[in-house]
């Protein structure tokens, strides 16, 4: 069963309570999304650090029920990653 795009911010807000999260849904078929994270937790880590955190708190979903996320992290500092 595919993920909606609601339910994948709610487990990542959950995880960053912090984050400012945009999520979109590529396909059309819930189960292609891009998400852009921003967040204080990510400030000084690497970006695979950072994607590392976001994975995690989909609780091992990614792979099963969410087929596909092209994942952005942004420092709460407003430094790209």
């Amino acid at each position: 069963m595919a993920m909606n795009l609601k339910e994948i911010e709610s487990m990542i807000k959950e995880a960053l309570p912090d984050a400012i999260v945009d999520i979109q849904d590529l396909a059309g078929d819930g189960n292609h999304y891009s998400a852009t994270v921003i967040s204080s937790v990510f400030n000084g880590k690497s970006k695979i650090e950072q994607h590392k955190i976001i994975y995690n708190s989909l609780k091992g979903k990614m792979g099963n029920e969410l087929h596909a996320l092209a994942l952005k992290t942004k420092e709460k500092n407003g430094s790209t990653n």
